[in-house]
C-alpha cells in the first residue's frame, strides 16, 4: 500500500470525531510556538481537557522520560499526541508503555523491560522528515550518557499523520540532519543482515525518493518536496523496523551526546568510510543474501560505477547539506575522548552489520578522517 500525506484538517477531523476526554500533548516549546497547528490544537479545549509537556533536553533522556511518565500516570489521558522530531516521538512511545519502578534502570541497561500495556492511544505528528519513528516499534533513551534501545510492538504508535506543513518551521540545519538520517537508515537497512524482501522494497523506495529530492528540498522546502521527504522518511522507518540499522548508526550515538551534533550529522561523519569498509570486505559477509548485489542497487540509484564514485556522491550530498565531517573543525579529537566514544557505541546495532568489525578497526577508520 502506497503512503500518503495528510492535512492539518485531517488530523483535526479525527480528534473531533474521536471524542477524547483527556489529551496529553508532548512537544518542544520553542518549536511548537512556530507550528501552524498549535491554534488548531488549542481549539480542542472545547471538547477535551488538555495537558502539555514541553520537552527541554535535546536528546531523549532518562530524567525527562521519568517526568513524562509520572505526568501521564497522574493525568490518565485517553490519547497522547506527540508532535516533534524523533526524540519527542521516542519519549512518547516509551512513556506510553512503561511503569516507574526501582528496577527501571536495570531493565533499560539489560534491554529487558517487561511490557504489559499501553496507557493511552498514541498519535504521532512528525515535524521532521528523518527518523520514521511514527511507524517503528523501537525507541531510544540516553541513560548516564549511553544510548539504549526499547523494542516492542507496544511502542508502535496507534496512528500517525504526515503533514507537510509541519516541516515549514524546521531550520535548514534540522532538515539537513533529519534528511541524512532517513537516507542513512534506508541504505543501512539495505545491507543489514536482518533485511528481507519487504524491507528491501521499502529501502529502495526511500533511497530513490531521497536521491532525487533531498538536497533540492533543503534549498526550497515547499509543500510538494516536504510531502516527498515525509514519504521517504516513512519508508525508511518501515525498512529499519524490520532490519534495524548497522555500523554508521551504531557508532554515531556518542558523537551526539559528547559533541552535541544532530543525530543525522553524527551518522554522516564516517558514513561513506564505513560503507567502503563493508564493500572492501564483501567476501567475508555474514549475510544470507548477495551483498554485492545490494551494493549494485545503490550504485545504480546514485549512478555510480564503483565504490569510489559512491563515496564521492555521498560527500557531495553532505557538502550540500552543510554536514561538515572535518573532525578538527568540529573540535572532535578521537583519542582525547576515546574511552567515552567506545563506551557509547551501540553493539546491538553493530551486530546487524554484514561484515564483522572490532573496536581496533573502528578506531582506525575514525582516525583516518
Amino acid at each position: 500500500m502506497e503512503v500518503e500525506t495528510h492535512s492539518i484538517k485531517d488530523f483535526c477531523d479525527f480528534i473531533n470525531k474521536s471524542n477524547f476526554k483527556k489529551i496529553f500533548v508532548l512537544c518542544g516549546l520553542d518549536f511548537y510556538k512556530k507550528l501552524p497547528i498549535k491554534e488548531d490544537i488549542k481549539k480542542f479545549e472545547k471538547i477535551s481537557e488538555l495537558k502539555y509537556f514541553y520537552k527541554k533536553q535535546y536528546l531523549p533522556t532518562y530524567a525527562e522520560l521519568v517526568e513524562i511518565t509520572k505526568q501521564i500516570k497522574q493525568f490518565k489521558p485517553d490519547a497522547i499526541v506527540a508532535i516533534g522530531g524523533g526524540s519527542i516521538l521516542d519519549l512518547a512511545k516509551i512513556s506510553n508503555c512503561i511503569e516507574l519502578s526501582n528496577d527501571l534502570k536495570e531493565y533499560i541497561k539489560n534491554y529487558s523491560y517487561p511490557y504489559k500495556k499501553k496507557h493511552a492511544k498514541l498519535i504521532t505528528l512528525p515535524t521532521t522528515a528523518g527518523s520514521g519513528a511514527e511507524c517503528t516499534s523501537n525507541a531510544v533513551i540516553y541513560l548516564d550518557g549511553i544510548k539504549y534501545s526499547f523494542e516492542s510492538e507496544f511502542l508502535k504508535p496507534d496512528l500517525f499523520f504526515l503533514i507537510p506543513e509541519l516541516l515549514k518551521s524546521a531550520s535548514f540545519k534540522i532538515n539537513a540532519s533529519a534528511g541524512f538520517d532517513a537516507l542513512a537508515q534506508a541504505m543501512e537497512s539495505l545491507l543489514s543482515i536482518k533485511s528481507n524482501n519487504e524491507s528491501v522494497s521499502y529501502s529502495l523506495k526511500s533511497i530513490e525518493i531521497l536521491e532525487k529530492n533531498f538536497t533540492t528540498f533543503l534549498k526550497n522546502p515547499d509543500l510538494i518536496l516536504s510531502s516527498k521527504m515525509l514519504i521517504a522518511s516513512h519508508y525508511a522507518g518501515k525498512a529499519i523496523n524490520i532490519s534495524k540499522t548497522t555500523l554508521p548508526h551504531a557508532v554515531s550515538y556518542p558523537f551526539s551526546y559528547i559533541y552535541g551534533l544532530g543525530h543525522g550529522h553524527a551518522v554522516s561523519l564516517f558514513f561513506e568510510d564505513f560503507f567502503e569498509y563493508n564493500f572492501n570486505n564483501l567476501n567475508h559477509s555474514n549475510s544470507k543474501f548477495d551483498l554485492r548485489d545490494r551494493f549494485s542497487h545503490l550504485f545504480k540509484i546514485f549512478k555510480c560505477a564503483n565504490i569510489n564514485e559512491f563515496k564521492s556522491k555521498i560527500k557531495t550530498i553532505k557538502s550540500l547539506a552543510g554536514l561538515n565531517d572535518n573532525l578538527s573543525q568540529q573540535r572532535i579529537i578521537i583519542n582525547q575522548n576515546l574511552d567515552d566514544i567506545l563506551k557509547g557505541i551501540n553493539f546491538l546495532r553493530l551486530s546487524n552489520n554484514p561484515i564483522n568489525i572490532n573496536k581496533e578497526k573502528i578506531i582506525k577508520i575514525m582516525n583516518s578522517k
